[in-house]
């Protein structure tokens, strides 16, 4: 994957997640669609995390390299 298609994907992950926090039931957090919107947060965070972590071990192997 190249720097662009990873930026991408960071933005779509952070836009999912932010759709996502649109959905959520602030009195009933962990009760029915609020937690899926939960889920689907905590998912997409993770999806961020993980490619932050291939980006930086991307920049890595090239200076390596």
């Amino acid at each position: 994957m190249n720097k662009t298609f990873t930026l991408i994907l960071i933005v779509v992950a952070l836009a999912l997640a932010g759709y996502n926090v649109t959905l959520l039931n602030v009195e009933a957090i962990l009760e029915g669609d609020s937690l899926i919107a939960c889920i689907g947060i905590l998912a997409s965070l993770c999806a961020v995390v993980l490619l932050l972590i291939y980006h930086t071990s991307k920049r890595i192997a090239d200076k390596i390299n």
